[in-house]
């Protein structure tokens, strides 16, 4: 008796099964060509980054690095197709490689340097690289509709908006916050640090991509963005500085510029506050400028 009476419970739960799988189904069909049949993940913001990489069409300038370079937010830029492939807690050797696998290419890459301690991830390149997906066909449906909606909940903002968010940024002074705890640990973390080894690896990686996207035609640039001072005489930046540059000696491979040093301020350092940020990106803007024609 109690097997028949919890059979119309069952057919509902597998009625209810079906008709999601027919809405994803709906939506691969609506939205799976744009979107690539993208796969979600743990590391949720880096998919959705690179998911709208490849699913947009191919804009101008591309920069690419770590969470350093991942603060200066596509928004800061006065210029438009700009995209912002750098990847927290990530090499700018992974995105750079997406890059270069795919059909059509930037104009311009912008490389930053800062932080060359994590390898390149071989398996995201893979994955973003137009080859078959390694999930399960039943799975692509929903991630293509979890795909579709955190594409359409980060649009970006219009230009309008962003510029009023560029002048209210700019009509504040600059932070009184006080990171002398967080800058410490900083400090300590990066002279305990030995990265000899990832950021050779790195840099070779690097110097292969930058010549094949070139023989492509794009321009590849190689940036430092600014560190506190404590920050900057660390052992770790120092060693990563003399690799780097024994690597690329050619100044005209590297992008030099000035923002305003008494006005930046770090959170911990390292990664620049959102007023600073956008400083950063006018200077990154006048470098360019007579660069990119």
């Amino acid at each position: 008796m109690q097997s028949a009476s919890g059979l119309p419970w069952l057919i509902k739960c597998a009625g209810a099964a079906a008709a999601l799988l027919l809405a994803c189904g709906l939506a691969t069909v609506r939205f799976g060509a744009a979107l690539q049949q993208p796969t979600v993940t743990t590391r949720d913001g880096t998919i959705i980054t690179l998911n709208r990489y490849l699913s947009e069409p191919v804009p101008d300038l591309v920069l690419v690095g770590s969470s350093v370079a991942w603060r200066l937010k596509e928004n800061y830029f006065s210029r438009p197709r700009v995209r912002n492939l750098a990847l927290a807690g990530g090499s700018p050797a992974t995105s750079l490689g997406i890059i270069a696998r795919q059909t059509s290419l930037p104009k311009i890459v912008l490389i930053e340097t800062n932080v060359l301690t994590r390898l390149p991830d071989d398996a995201l390149i893979a994955k973003f690289s137009g080859g078959a997906r390694s999930e399960a066909p039943f799975l692509r449906p929903v991630r293509t509709a979890v795909a579709a909606y955190e594409t359409w909940n980060h649009t970006p903002p219009d230009p309008a908006a962003a510029r009023a968010v560029r002048d209210r940024l700019l009509s504040e002074p600059p932070s009184s916050f006080d990171n002398k705890v967080y800058l410490d640990r900083a400090v300590q973390q990066m002279n305990d640090e030995d990265p000899t080894v990832p950021t050779r690896v790195n840099v070779a990686r690097m110097k292969e991509l930058i010549d094949e996207i070139e023989r492509r035609g794009s321009r590849a640039f190689l940036l430092e963005i600014p560190f506190a001072a404590e920050i900057e005489d660390s052992r770790m930046v120092n060693m990563s500085k003399a690799i780097v540059h024994a690597a690329f000696p050619d100044r005209g491979r590297w992008l030099p510029i000035d923002p305003p040093r008494g006005e930046l301020r770090w959170a911990d350092g390292v990664h620049l506050d959102e007023r600073s940020a956008l400083l950063v990106v006018r200077a990154i803007e006048s470098a360019l400028a007579g660069r990119d024609r």
